[in-house]
């Protein structure tokens, strides 16, 4: 089954949170060496880089406060 999501989109956890940016997609390789089944995210937390794993049902697609 294809991603939903590709490197570089923004999204967010379904349940809240800081926009996040997909670094890995499942099916790349990981920092150890082995085959992703996750989508390994990247984001801040005031000026300290942050990096996480998360499935595919937690994340939706990040969408901008309207002006």
């Amino acid at each position: 089954m294809a991603n939903k999501f590709k490197h570089g989109d923004v999204v967010v956890m379904k349940s809240g949170g800081p926009p996040m940016t997909i670094d890995k997609v499942p099916g790349d390789r990981g920092y150890g060496g082995g085959t992703l089944n996750e989508y390994h995210c990247e984001w801040f937390k005031g000026a300290t880089a942050q990096r996480g794993a998360f499935g595919e049902h937690l994340l939706e697609k990040y969408e901008p406060p309207k002006k």
